[in-house]
């Protein structure tokens, strides 16, 4: 310690960069359509443990004109100066801008870091600097608001640190990240995965590729002969549609019961292994689970409300139901044909807009013969696994980042001894 001491000084941040605020972006000029216009950055695409979450959060193009100072560039650290929560859970949560072909642009109540001089000082060490609880602490003293606390530049730039060299900072930063990149890279993974799984459901259930192929006397692609067997070779008439032979029209409400969740003050909530949806989807972790098995959570109150599923025991709260057949049947085949119906754009009327439990069990469905959806689950389940492996070491490596970030911060841990536990995990 007294080492770190001789080679650690203490500075202001503000010595080492500058906070600069963002553009009053005109929310008229926020759209929902994708047509490759820049993309303006909210607080509510951060990952609250540090990061973006563009792929699984709204994401809004901008539709007019704008300053073009406020385009953000791939590598961009941008920080949270405003949150919503009394406790300030989030506020200087920082997030890189990815390099992924989009423009982003600088939205309000957040500041960009602008480092004046890169020789001093490392922006992986920065971004992990905004990341310790300590810096999160010292802007939530300082904050200023009620119900809506909010930060500053002036307030973030006054924050005092000890400062390791560069190459120390460096050597921390690159530490961190070593989890991070992992933790992305099974991100990436399940992406492909789902990818994989959806496009599956849709050449099977949707385009019916193999009962088109085994109509025109071809072999269906990629299928052996017990699941291309598993499949008509024509279709047949039904009132209003042709669909294939064999297969029966049907509602959701011959099929299932939409069940409350629970207010999770019944239970002791704490970092247990069983995750907790909301009508978003995963909010945190809980002990002890409402559904003891895999299953299909549904989004009930809300603005936006989602399909979500969950290839483990789970809790839902009250804001959302969870999904009950009525006689067996493949949890993934119901989970992709849920995906087909926008749950948003059922209403019951009340002040908050919701799900209907009534409406959504009159909504039509296409349902194969219980063999097929068995196939298919067997190999998207396959899929699954790997996406559940990856999701748990996900979380191995998330927990050592925030277990050694405030000790390498602190100087109470070396690096080389962080470097040898970040080897082992990743």
């Amino acid at each position: 310690m007294e080492d770190k001491i001789e080679k650690w000084r203490r500075v202001r941040l503000g010595d080492l960069i500058k906070v600069a605020h963002g553009w009053p972006f005109k929310s008229e000029f926020f759209t929902d359509v994708r047509l490759g216009r820049p993309i303006v950055v909210s607080i509510g695409n951060f990952n609250y443990s540090g990061g973006f979450r563009f792929e699984s959060t709204a994401v809004k193009e901008y539709a007019s004109s704008y300053p073009k100072d406020y385009e953000l560039a791939p590598g961009d650290i941008l920080l949270v100066m405003t949150c919503q929560t009394s406790g300030g859970e989030i506020l200087g949560i920082p997030g890189r801008i990815p390099d992924d072909g989009n423009t982003y642009l600088h939205n309000q109540r957040m500041g960009k870091i602008v480092i004046k001089d890169p020789a001093r000082v490392d922006p992986d060490f920065i971004y992990y600097l905004a990341l310790w609880p300590f810096f999160n602490r010292e802007l939530y003293v300082s904050g200023t608001g009620t119900k809506i606390l909010h930060t500053s530049p002036g307030r973030i730039e006054n924050f005092e640190f000890d400062l390791p060299s560069l190459p120390e900072q460096r050597a921390i930063g690159r530490t961190l990240r070593s989890l991070d990149d992992k933790i992305e890279l099974n991100r990436r993974m399940n992406a492909t995965l789902e990818a994989m799984a959806r496009a599956l459901f849709q050449s099977w259930f949707v385009d019916f590729d193999p009962v088109r192929a085994k109509l025109d006397g071809r072999q269906p692609p990629g299928l052996d002969p017990a699941t291309a067997a598993l499949f008509p070779n024509h279709f047949e008439h039904v009132p209003g549609s042709i669909i294939p032979k064999g297969w029966e029209l049907s509602r959701w409400g011959d099929i299932a019961t939409l069940e409350y969740g629970r207010s999770l003050r019944d239970y002791a909530n704490s970092e247990g292994q069983y995750r907790v949806f909301g009508t978003n989807g995963p909010i945190g972790f809980t002990d002890k689970p409402l559904c003891p098995s895999a299953g299909i959570v549904i989004g009930r109150k809300g603005a936006y409300r989602g399909v979500h599923f969950s290839a483990e025991p789970f809790f839902v709260i009250d804001t959302a139901f969870y999904l009950k057949p009525k006689q067996p049947t493949d949890l993934k085949w119901a989970y992709y044909e849920l995906l087909r119906f926008d749950i948003n754009s059922m209403d019951s009327g009340s002040a908050i807009p919701s799900t209907s439990r009534e409406d959504f069990y009159g909504i039509p469905v296409l349902v194969p013969p219980p063999e097929l959806r068995d196939a298919f689950g067997q190999i998207v389940g396959g899929w699954s696994a790997m996406s559940i492996s990856n999701n748990n070491q996900s979380r191995t490596l998330g927990t050592l980042r925030d277990t050694l970030l405030p000790k390498l911060l602190s100087g109470e841990l070396s690096v080389a001894k962080a470097e040898e536990l970040a080897g082992a995990a990743t």
